[in-house]
C-alpha cells in the first residue's frame, strides 16, 4: 500500500495533503453532483407537494437548483475572509462537509417544495465553507514554482467526482427500489440521497485524518469584505484579482449555456439524449485530462499566456455551438471548449495565488470561486431567456462574454511568475 501511495504521489508530484484534499473533494463531488440529476427527477415524480407560489414545476426545479449556486457564491467572500482571520482552513472544510452530509440525508424526509428549497439553500451555504478554504489550503501548501500543478491536480480529481456523479445517480435511481430484510425497501431516490450523504461523510473522514493546516498561516486579514476593483499600483485600470474574477465569471457563463437547453439542442441536431450526454461529458473529459499537465506547464512558462490563449480559443468554440448542424460537430465544439476552459482554470487560480498576500488566500481566491459560481448560475438563466430568439443567440451572447474576457486578460493582467523557460508573454 505504501508503494502505491508513493507511486501516486510521484505521478502527481504534489504535497501529500493536496492529494488527500483532492480525493476528499472528489468524494463529496460525486455526492453533490448526484443531486443535479436526482432533484429534477424527484420533483417530477410527485414525491413532494405543497404550495408552488404560482410557479410551474419546471420553474420550481430551476429555482431549487439555482438557489444553491447563488447562496454558495454569495457567502464565499465571508467564509474565505473568516478562514483567513481564524487560520483554520481544515475546520472550515469540516464544517462544510458536515453540513453537506446532514443536508444530503435530510432530503429523505423532505415532503414539500419549501423543504427542498431550505435544504438546497443550506447546502449552498455549507459548500461556501468548503471551496474558499480548500483552494486557500492548496495555495498555501504550494510554492510559486509548483502552484499551477497543485491547482491542476486538485481540479482534476474534483472534476472526476463531479463528472461521475450524474452518471451514477441515474443508475442508482432507476435500479430502485432496493429490498431490505423484514419486507422493507428503499426507493431509488432515498438510495441516491443515502449515497450522497455517505460520500460527504467519507470526504469528512479523509480530511479529518489526512489534512493539517500549514504552519505558515497567519491571521493578517482584516474584517473588510470589500473587493478591490481598481489597481492601487496604477499600472492598470482594474485590480488583477478582480479582473481574473470577471474573466472567470464570463468563462463560466459561456460554458454553462449548454446545460439547460437539452430539448432545443436535441431538436436542432435531430439527436437523442445519448448524444447530448456525450456532448455534455466532452467538456468535463477535456478538463480531467488537461488540468494537471496545463497546471504544471504554467509553472514553467507563466500563467498569463495560458489564460489569454484559453479565453481566445473559447470565443470560436462557444460560437460554433450555435452554428453546428451535426451531433459530431457539437461534440467537437464542446471538446474544444473544454480545452479552452482547462487553459484558464488552474492558471487563473495559480496567478491569483501568486498575487495574494500572506494569509489572504481565502479572501483573495474566493473572488475567483465566487465569480465562477455566479457564472455557472447566470449561464443557464441566460440561455433559457435567449433561446426563444433563435438557437444561435445564447451562444452569440457567450461568445461576446468570452471575447470581453480575452480583452481584459490582454489589457489588465500582467505576469508575476519568473519562468524557467524563455517563452514570450502575449501582449507584451
Amino acid at each position: 500500500m505504501r508503494r502505491l501511495v508513493r507511486w501516486v504521489l510521484a505521478q502527481f508530484a504534489v504535497d501529500r495533503r493536496v492529494l488527500a484534499l483532492a480525493f476528499a473533494r472528489m468524494a463529496d463531488g460525486i455526492g453533490n453532483s448526484f443531486l443535479i440529476i436526482v432533484i429534477p427527477l424527484y420533483v417530477a415524480d410527485d414525491v413532494v407537494g405543497g404550495p408552488t407560489f404560482g410557479l410551474s414545476e419546471a420553474m420550481i426545479i430551476g429555482v431549487i437548483l439555482s438557489l444553491f449556486g447563488f447562496l454558495n457564491s454569495s457567502f464565499q467572500p465571508l467564509t474565505g475572509r473568516l478562514s483567513d482571520r481564524t487560520r483554520r482552513r481544515k475546520t472550515f472544510i469540516l464544517v462544510g462537509l458536515g453540513g453537506l452530509a446532514l443536508t444530503n440525508l435530510a432530503y429523505v424526509f423532505a415532503e414539500t417544495y419549501v423543504s427542498l428549497l431550505v435544504i438546497r439553500g443550506l447546502q449552498g451555504i455549507s459548500v461556501a465553507f468548503i471551496i474558499p478554504a480548500s483552494v486557500a489550503l492548496v495555495n498555501e501548501l504550494a510554492t510559486t514554482g509548483d502552484r499551477g500543478g497543485n491547482m491542476g491536480v486538485y481540479n482534476t480529481f474534483r472534476l472526476i467526482g463531479f463528472g461521475a456523479g450524474p452518471v451514477a445517480a441515474g443508475a442508482v435511481v432507476s435500479a430502485g427500489p432496493y429490498p431490505l430484510p423484514g419486507g422493507l425497501a428503499i426507493s431509488g431516490f432515498d438510495a441516491a440521497f443515502y449515497v450522497a450523504a455517505i460520500t460527504a461523510t467519507l470526504s469528512y473522514l479523509l480530511v479529518t485524518v489526512l489534512i493539517t493546516d500549514p504552519d505558515s498561516t497567519g491571521a493578517t486579514a482584516g474584517a473588510d469584505l470589500s473587493i478591490d476593483v481598481f489597481d492601487s499600483s496604477g499600472r492598470n485600470l482594474l485590480d488583477p484579482i478582480f479582473t481574473l474574477g470577471v474573466v472567470s465569471l464570463f468563462m463560466a457563463a459561456a460554458i454553462a449555456l449548454f446545460a439547460t437547453i437539452q430539448p432545443q439542442v436535441n431538436d436542432h441536431l435531430d439527436q437523442g439524449s445519448t448524444w447530448f450526454g456525450l456532448q455534455f461529458a466532452a467538456f468535463i473529459l477535456a478538463q480531467i485530462l488537461l488540468q494537471t499537465p496545463i497546471g504544471r506547464a504554467c509553472d514553467q512558462y507563466g500563467r498569463r499566456p495560458f489564460i489569454l490563449v484559453g479565453m481566445t480559443v473559447l470565443v470560436p468554440a462557444t460560437m460554433a455551438q450555435g452554428l453546428v448542424t451535426t451531433s459530431e460537430a457539437m461534440f467537437l465544439a464542446r471538446l474544444v471548449q473544454g480545452i479552452a476552459g482547462a487553459m484558464v482554470f488552474a492558471p487563473a487560480l495559480a496567478l491569483a495565488g501568486d498575487l495574494a498576500g500572506d494569509s489572504e488566500s481565502g479572501s483573495k481566491l474566493s473572488v475567483l470561486t465566487m465569480a465562477f459560481g455566479f457564472g455557472i448560475a447566470i449561464g443557464p438563466l441566460s440561455s433559457g431567456a435567449l433561446i426563444g430568439y433563435g438557437f444561435w443567440v445564447p451562444f452569440a451572447f457567450g461568445t461576446v462574454l468570452a471575447a470581453l474576457g480575452a480583452i481584459l486578460v490582454y489589457t489588465q493582467v500582467e505576469e508575476t511568475l519568473e519562468t524557467t523557460a524563455p517563452v514570450p508573454i502575449l501582449g507584451d
